[in-house]
């Protein structure tokens, strides 16, 4: 059996039909059932080239003639541009005409340097850049060879300049960095309409390693809104966001516009909960009036239960530390309870005897004195983050957050699965940057709203 397929283009009375291919078939087996993927490959490259060409000839012909005068144009000559499509790289005839005389500019142009300012059409630069960001660049370059009819021209590179291009445009649209975005006063705010439910904005930070030698870090966080309003079920819906601490020049401005994309109001309860970080502590700073600044708890505990271990290790024969490990687990309950300056003050009395202990030669002064700068460090982070600490027994028992749990996963998921730990791979500050800008919005699923604003006819939305 031989098949041969065609495709027919009908303008008013005429027809043309173009052949697309041709192919043969024996005894019907499994393997030959349909079509292969070759095949179908095929098919989809010659039909794109059909199609493109009659779109380009009708529209050099509509655009011909002078609008003012009607005079049709010269052609000077003609030159041909590669145009990378999803199915396939297409060879484009593009002439260049000669200005009508009427025309003050004079001169030639190209008719088709408007319809064709890039030379990837915009379902293929979204296809890489969306790829991209989930699996390695030459993964995406495979992929996409696997399915579609993808040029030679395709490689790891290509795809790399691509979603940099991508990102570097979103981030020149971002609005300038502010040091202070709560505007108006508490009259206006109170004229607001009901807001939605409150946002819980969890940051945290992670580590990428560097090319050539070290690593850098990257902050990264993730915004919960409680309900909308207008739905009828309370459903929670998240954002996320990252970028590298010493490359983002607009770090405060990218937090405000991810919380405004979720509907962020003036009169709207926030709650920022971080691990006390400096970075991660002033980024949250004078964003929301309403906002509530909360140190997360788990990092709390985390550095008293390192201190609990080390306090196995001091020695016995110091009658006055033997009560180290209810001392730590007081201070634990004072900082449960929102007794900041009681838990301080336990840490202050333990950090005298440490100080008392070392005078004594009949112990290593070695263990005393790392136990002895824990304490002191833990003193500090106290004492930094204390407008920061508050009660979360009762937060706890009403079913408040206290812990930025929920921003583990989302670092894990922003960071580790892309940018892999465990492997060999070294990024560069801004290339990390750009792809961590378009895989917060493949997570957030906004990267096809960031097309369809700079193609209007891109993928309408459902």
């Amino acid at each position: 059996m031989q098949i041969r397929l065609q495709v027919t283009l009908i303008e008013g009375d005429q027809k043309d039909v173009h052949d697309l291919g041709s192919f043969e078939r024996g005894n019907l087996t499994f393997e030959t059932l349909g079509l292969s993927l070759e095949e179908g490959k095929a098919v989809l490259h010659a039909f794109q080239t059909v199609l493109m060409e009659r779109q380009i000839s009708q529209q050099l012909e509509g655009v011909r003639s002078c609008p003012d005068c009607g005079v049709q144009r010269r052609m000077k000559g003609h030159h041909h541009v590669l145009l990378r499509t999803v199915y396939g790289d297409i060879l484009v005839n593009s002439p260049r005409w000669w200005r009508c005389a009427c025309d003050v500019q004079g001169g030639t142009f190209s008719p088709l340097s408007s319809l064709m300012p890039e030379n990837t059409t915009p379902e293929l630069l979204f296809l890489q850049t969306k790829w991209a960001s989930m699996v390695s660049y030459g993964a995406t370059v495979d992929l996409l060879r696997d399915v579609l009819p993808m040029g030679k021209t395709l490689n790891a590179e290509t795809v790399r300049k691509h979603v940099h291009r991508v990102a570097q445009r979103a981030e020149d649209a971002l609005g300038a960095e502010q040091a202070f975005f709560v505007e108006g006063c508490q009259q206006d705010w109170n004229a607001l309409p009901m807001p939605d439910g409150p946002l819980t904005v969890g940051i945290d930070g992670g580590f990428v390693r560097a090319r050539g030698k070290g690593w850098f870090e990257v902050i990264a966080g993730k915004s919960i809104l409680a309900f909308k309003r207008t739905q009828i079920e309370d459903q929670p819906s998240s954002k996320t966001f990252a970028f590298v601490t010493t490359h983002d020049q607009k770090p405060r401005r990218r937090l405000f516009e991810m919380l405004r994309s979720q509907g962020m109001q003036e009169n709207q309860a926030v709650t920022f909960m971080s691990d006390g970080g400096d970075n991660v502590r002033n980024l949250q700073l004078y964003l929301s009036p309403n906002a509530e600044h909360v140190l997360d708890w788990f990092h709390v505990t985390m550095r008293l239960t390192v201190l609990g271990q080390m306090a196995r290790g001091l020695p016995r024969e110091i009658e006055a530390l033997n009560d180290v490990p209810e001392r730590l687990e007081r201070t634990k309950h004072h900082l449960w309870h929102g007794h900041v300056g009681q838990g301080r003050e336990e840490l202050s009395d333990l950090e005298m005897e440490l100080s008392s202990a070392l005078d004594s030669p009949q112990v290593d002064p070695a263990c005393l004195r790392k136990m002895k700068k824990y304490v002191v460090e833990m003193m500090g982070y106290i004492g930094n983050n204390k407008a920061y600490m508050v009660n979360y027994g009762e937060r706890y028992r009403a079913g408040e957050r206290i812990s930025t749990g929920f921003v583990e996963s989302a670092v894990n998921q922003i960071i580790s699965k892309r940018f892999v730990k465990k492997q060999s791979m070294g990024w560069t500050p801004r290339g990390a940057h750009l792809l961590l800008q378009i895989r917060t919005r493949v997570i957030n699923n906004e990267l096809e709203d960031l097309f369809r604003q700079w193609y209007p006819a891109f993928r309408k939305a459902a």
